[in-house]
């Protein structure tokens, strides 16, 4: 049942208001109802509730649109956007869309699916700002003038060739000021930095980062150009790979959000719930094995999750410094092994001396000695596991082609525990004679 008539006159007027508080509504809603609003609407207004979803969120309405909804919604966004929504849909939904939209639009996103998940061709935008080099300067102005009334994108004038090769580039300030009657090729700068489309958006990051500019120009593999990336959109693409990494770190679905249904969040966690149960069933398997030791010296039980939750945090340490340094591309590949060898060091030193401040506490608190030692010889076995481990798993998951955040946290869980636990209740064993 679509909302009520008397109603919708509301609900239009609230997502004209506030578009984005209107799609955080969507958001909460249950899956049908969220659909059911969506059809109603005008076609203006879904278009513009969609662009403030994220792309799951929107994908997953989308879907479930009738063919008609979706061609009249589709000619209202741009081809970025629904190239990002096509890409998450299933495969038989998308050949029913592609088949009902508009030629150009069917073209154009076309084009933009052909490019891999991360590039530059997937994130540009089509809508530029382009002129001929032999166009005077107050022709520019007079058509920038008329596409500003449709809000065109005006940071940069770029200039191409007849084939659309990119010859140059021109900001606003110079093309203001210049005289009327000169060619924009006398006052363009050449010295432009350009992408090509397969340009992996992290490399665009971190070379605008740089340099500084508002946006820039995408082509192929001719020169030709094709769209244009503009910095403020990357940025969001890069803080949202990032929120996403650390969602994935511990377990959560990367297209999960604040308000995203229940059913969904489910669906992404409890697999890897499973994983981490199976993960400490191994860790208490390992506790199995020194039953009898534990029933003779019931203070070891204590002390277990002291060696095994400072493990967890110093790997978790090492973890977030080597994930922050493959986000921004500060490790090379084939300095890897030195950046595990460093965090082992700083685990084997911060072992030492947590296990010297442990093994005086323990010593003064259980008045014997030698259980301060078993337990400063655990604390230094487990950090120098924690730092290496830390740093090792994300590395060898880039090494294998493996997505380095897809919960390492787990993995690191299961590696701390274990060895936390083998090392304490192994160096308990040694030193039973004297711990009695």
């Amino acid at each position: 049942m679509r909302p009520r008539g008397m109603f919708m006159p509301l609900v239009q007027r609230f997502f004209e208001h506030d578009p984005a508080a209107a799609a955080l509504t969507l958001e909460t809603m249950s899956h049908g109802e969220a659909v059911r609003v969506l059809s109603a609407l005008p076609p203006t207004l879904a278009a513009t509730a969609l662009r403030n979803l994220n792309v799951a969120a929107a994908a997953a309405l989308v879907r479930d649109l009738s063919l008609e909804a979706f061609r009249d919604v589709v000619a209202k966004l741009d081809p970025q956007q629904t190239a990002a929504i096509f890409t998450i849909l299933p495969e038989d939904r998308q050949g029913e869309f592609l088949d009902r939209i508009p030629e150009d639009i069917r073209k154009s996103v076309g084009e933009l699916l052909t490019f891999p998940e991360n590039s530059a061709g997937r994130i540009m935008t089509t809508e530029f700002l382009a002129f001929r080099s032999e166009v005077k300067v107050k022709d520019a102005v007079r058509r920038i003038r008329s596409l500003a009334r449709r809000n065109a994108p005006a940071s940069y004038v770029y200039v191409v060739e007849p084939d659309d090769t990119l010859v140059g580039v021109i900001n606003m300030r110079d093309l203001v000021i210049a005289p009327g009657s000169t060619p924009l090729g006398h006052i363009m700068k050449t010295d432009l930095v350009s992408f090509n489309a397969f340009t992996d958006r992290e490399e665009i990051a971190n070379v605008l980062s740089q340099r500084r500019y508002f946006a820039a120009p995408v082509v192929d593999m001719q020169g030709r150009m094709l769209g244009v990336v503009k910095t403020d959109q990357l940025l969001s693409h890069v803080q949202d790979e990032a929120t996403e990494d650390i969602q994935k770190i511990f377990g959560a679905g990367a297209e999960e959000r604040a308000f995203s249904p229940i059913p969904l969040s489910m669906r992404k966690r409890l697999p890897w719930l499973h994983v981490n149960l199976a993960t400490a069933f191994l860790a208490a398997s390992v506790v199995a094995l020194f039953e009898d030791l534990i029933a003779r010296i019931t203070i070891l039980a204590v002390f277990l999750p002291v060696v095994a939750g400072q493990g967890g945090n110093a790997g978790a340490q090492s973890l977030a410094v080597v994930m922050r340094g493959l986000v921004m591309r500060e490790i090379p590949r084939d300095r890897s092994w030195q950046l595990i060898l460093k965090e082992s060091r700083i685990g084997i030193m911060n072992g030492l001396v947590i296990g010297f401040v442990t093994g005086v506490v323990v010593w003064a608190w259980q008045g014997n000695p030698y259980v301060g030692v078993v337990i400063a010889l655990a604390m230094i076995a487990n950090l120098l596991a924690a730092g290496f481990s830390g740093a090792a798993i994300p590395l060898a998951m880039r090494s294998l082609g493996l997505d380095p955040a897809q919960s390492s946290s787990i993995i690191l869980t299961t590696v701390t525990d274990v060895i936390g636990f083998l090392s304490f209740l192994g160096f308990a064993m040694v030193f039973q004679s004297l711990l009695l």
